[in-house]
């Protein structure tokens, strides 16, 4: 007959075996789990994985400014009078040479009159004083006059000849005014503003018409001074302009200002732009890049490369799996957001990016749709369906 002591005995034996079998069920339960979601893999949103691609990359300061014609005229008036007549209407496409506006001519017409009349006077004054003075020559040589008569006659010649030069400058001048009483366009072009109408009167220096070549425009902007080692003339210009959408315009750099502005520290830069199809107009605001340095080569975003360790590195699949991969950088785009890769991947290897980046290597990475689901506690559980394990490149 067993005893108390072993009874208490064998009841603590048989209290431990159990415990003991209970833990270790529980550990074997856990370990079946732990390696079920190890099959199962990680699903990363589409958002979260970039293709390396094979493209040309472009690096350089950034610049932003507004877009002008790269010729414009402002027709002012070069006499005063009354506006007879408008020839033009805003944005209207005129001619180089075409009649713009005419002004009233009555009293610079008699003005050429006058001036006409005095050159016919001053002309027949300046051929009798010229025949005096050869006159006065002839007899001097032959001893018929005295001096001072050969020099009143030279005298008398050269004043009349002075009133001949000045009568031809009168009329010359009163011409050019009469002239300037029908106003041209300088060159061909549309016309930007008319600012008169006929019965206007108008000063000297008044504002007729604005007259704008739209075939090429010019790009006024400004770069940092620390990147101006960057920017040289004929440098490419890339840049989207306001109101065009995604549409991208290119130019080149055409002067570079030798002057930084003292309370911006930005340097002044002219672009010439090419307008084919009068697509742009002046005034509108453009942002863009000098494209300082550009090559072919694989590109990928920077949100795919992991920069905070001694050499930057990229997360890779491979036949299904994640792989951390050490690379090397090349040109930087901050404007798309890109960087080139010299070394360490090629053209086309999946990445993943963003926080897809947390992922351990070795773990089994499911790319898909993911989609919230209500009353789930993670969008990743709603989107195991819609994964499909990543195939070996």
């Amino acid at each position: 007959m067993r005893t108390a002591t072993q009874r208490s005995a064998l009841l603590a034996a048989t209290t431990l075996a159990l415990l003991t079998s209970t833990a270790c069920s529980r550990r074997n339960a856990e370990a079946s789990a732990e390696t079920a979601s190890a099959a199962a893999g990680v699903v990363v949103g589409k958002e979260n994985v970039a293709i390396a691609q094979l493209q040309r990359i472009e690096s350089g300061p950034a610049i932003s400014g507004s877009l002008a014609p790269e010729r414009e005229a402002q027709i002012r008036a070069q006499i005063g009078g009354t506006v007879l007549q408008t020839s033009v209407e805003a944005g209207q496409r005129v001619g180089s040479g075409a009649v713009l506006v005419r002004l009233d001519d009555t009293a610079v017409r008699d003005q050429v009159l006058s001036a006409r009349s005095s050159v016919a006077s001053a002309r027949a004054g300046a051929e009798v004083a010229s025949r005096n003075f050869a006159r006065s020559q002839t007899l001097l040589g032959a001893g018929a006059i005295a001096e001072r008569d050969f020099e009143s006659a030279r005298q008398q010649n050269v004043a009349a000849q002075a009133a001949l030069a000045n009568a031809r400058a009168q009329l010359a001048n009163a011409e050019k005014q009469l002239a300037n009483t029908v106003v041209r366009a300088p060159f061909a072009g549309v016309v930007g503003e008319r600012a008169v109408s006929a019965g206007d009167v108008v000063a000297p220096g008044g504002l007729l018409a604005t007259v704008v070549d739209p075939t090429s425009m010019r790009l006024e902007a400004s770069v940092p001074a620390e990147q101006l080692s960057s920017v040289r003339v004929g440098a490419p210009v890339r840049f989207s302009v306001s109101g065009y959408g995604e549409r991208a315009f290119t130019g080149r750099v055409t002067r570079v200002s030798p002057v930084a502005d003292p309370a911006t520290r930005q340097v002044p830069i002219l672009a010439s732009i090419p307008n084919a199809g009068n697509t742009l107009v002046g005034g509108l605001f453009a942002e863009g890049r000098v494209a300082s340095e550009s090559r072919d080569g694989i590109v990928v975003p920077l949100s795919a490369v992991d920069q905070r360790g001694v050499a930057p590195q990229v997360l890779r699949l491979r036949s299904g799996r994640a792989e951390r991969v050490t690379v090397e950088l090349g040109l930087e785009d901050q404007a798309s957001e890109t960087v080139e890769v010299r070394s360490g991947i090629a053209a086309g290897d999946t990445l993943l990016a963003g926080a897809a980046q947390g992922i351990s290597p070795g773990t089994v990475v499911r790319i898909g749709d993911v989609v919230d689901r209500p009353g789930t506690g993670s969008s990743t559980a709603g989107a195991t369906k819609a994964g499909a394990t990543a195939e070996k490149r």
